[in-house]
């Protein structure tokens, strides 16, 4: 369940039931002290994610943040769940949904009212659930010290307002979120605050990126060689997205 991707780059796959489960990406040099959470994962996976950290040898005691690649439901289901466990954890949210979240405006969390109605069904979920507090409002451009790795905020809009990627440049590694997958597939843009030319923009400039080694939130992740992979997607979609 738990892949090594680089030193201080921590797989841990989701582990889909009825509906999908994020990804989670540890990202922390060891010995830093100094761990972040990529994304969370659904409603009731926290124990599993939790154990998964524990695996890989990282105290809860020393996860400084969970950073959002979006706030989607399938990435931030869990968050309660971890932050009950690691309360000092801080959250950070692109710009554009951090506010949604900490008015408690589920709107984007929950995608559309059709989803909506069918997730409330299946599942207890509180009034205000996802109403908490972000300590970091992100924004493009901005440069993070993750526990001794440096990642570039990239703003990639489309699949949601807020949707973002860490770039790291040296290693040419790229957490993309659901903005766009291994095997010629990109994140859906029918959702609540999704943009279809937003997308395309940002698929073109990820594809300008150089990126070796590919993170998506969900199924398989690259390991070497996705650039070629990542422009022919973005060449495949184009003309849907015009």
């Amino acid at each position: 369940m738990i892949e090594q991707v680089i030193e201080g780059v921590w797989w841990i796959r989701g582990q889909d039931d009825f509906l999908p489960d994020s990804h989670m990406y540890v990202v922390g040099l060891p010995g830093s002290e100094d761990f972040t959470l990529v994304d969370c994962g659904l409603m009731g996976k926290g124990e599993y994610k939790l154990d998964q950290i524990d695996k890989c040898g990282v105290p809860l005691g020393h996860v400084r943040r969970i950073l959002m690649t979006h706030t989607h439901l399938d990435h931030i289901g869990c968050l309660p769940e971890l932050k009950a466990a690691i309360p000092q954890a801080e959250v950070w949210i692109h710009s554009d949904e951090a506010l949604a979240i900490e008015r408690g405006d589920e709107r984007i969390v929950m995608g559309n009212s059709m989803f909506e109605s069918m997730v409330r069904g299946m599942f207890s979920i509180p009034k205000d659930a996802f109403q908490l507090t972000v300590q970091r409002n992100l924004e493009d451009g901005e440069l993070l010290n993750l526990g001794g790795l440096p990642f570039k905020v990239v703003h990639i809009p489309g699949h949601s307002a807020g949707s973002i990627g860490l770039l790291h440049e040296g290693r040419g590694l790229f957490l993309s979120g659901d903005t766009i997958y291994a095997d010629w597939a990109i994140g859906r843009y029918d959702l609540v605050s999704a943009d279809p030319t937003q997308l395309k923009r940002s698929l073109e400039l990820i594809a300008g990126l150089d990126v070796d080694i590919l993170l998506p939130c969900h199924n398989r992740i690259v390991n070497g060689g996705a650039g070629p992979m990542i422009k022919e997607t973005v060449a495949q979609w184009g003309p849907y997205l015009s």
